[in-house]
């Protein structure tokens, strides 16, 4: 069983990414979620309505022990199933003003978005090596390449994940896996809701906010077989506000 997992897969990017990568019929979709139940739960149902099979993995990315004993115990429950293709989208933002930053909004948002990163991909890399085949797709962001005033935590955690796309792009280049990253701008989901979508669209040469299924035909490109001369990339899907 060939399968794909995708952090925070329940709602917003993570979900149309589930979508498309089930239309694709190649993976069996793991959707993994936080907190949110009921989305996760209407992920998977949309993932079956297309055909394609799924299952639930309920893990918060940012503990690295709550990751380690659920995919472990994923693993021993499936010891045939072959992760290829990671998603890291999994994360949060807590905005506001450096000067009046408190540490636990800076921490929560570099735990999500990097040190997710870590708990997962770390978990399955030798998997990976071993089976000389891999996609690993970070979810970056505009802030992580150009910086965002009011997001220093946000830019902060998603520019890691810039330099640690590039640099494990070229630790595992032999083995025929690849790394990139998508650093998408506006995007309709949850998450910039409450945006003044008017006065941001203004700023933005598209004239228009992006949607989550955008973003997710691109990761599903990075995801194929189509891709594998594409590594340690940094993808910017923005309508132009940034390239």
């Amino acid at each position: 069983m060939k399968c794909a997992i995708i952090t925070g897969g329940s709602r917003g990017i993570g979900r149309a990414v589930c979508i498309k990568l089930a239309e694709e019929k190649n993976y069996h979709i793991l959707i993994n979620y936080a907190s949110n139940e009921a989305a996760a739960k209407e992920t998977l149902a949309k993932v079956q309505e297309l055909g394609a099979t799924g299952e639930i993995l309920k893990f918060d990315v940012a503990s690295a022990e709550e990751s380690l004993n659920v995919l472990t115990e994923w693993q021993d429950r499936n010891p045939d199933a072959i992760v290829e293709v990671i998603v890291n989208n999994a994360g949060i933002t807590r905005d506001g003003l450096f000067m009046w930053m408190q540490s636990e909004d800076w921490n929560s948002v570099i735990n999500t978005s990097l040190n997710g990163f870590f708990n997962v991909t770390n978990f399955f890399i030798q998997k990976l090596l071993r089976n000389k085949y891999g996609r690993i797709i970070n979810m970056v962001s505009v802030s992580g390449v150009k910086g965002t005033a009011g997001q220093t935590n946000y830019s902060a955690a998603k520019g890691a994940l810039v330099g640690v796309t590039k640099a494990l792009a070229q630790e595992v280049a032999k083995r025929n896996i690849t790394v990139n990253a998508v650093a998408p701008g506006f995007i309709r989901t949850d998450m910039t809701q409450d945006f003044n979508e008017d006065e941001l669209k203004a700023m933005i040469p598209a004239n228009r906010f992006g949607e989550a299924e955008e973003v997710a035909d691109l990761v599903a490109f990075l995801a194929s077989k189509k891709a594998s001369y594409i590594t340690g990339e940094i993808v910017n899907i923005n309508g132009g506000i940034y390239s």
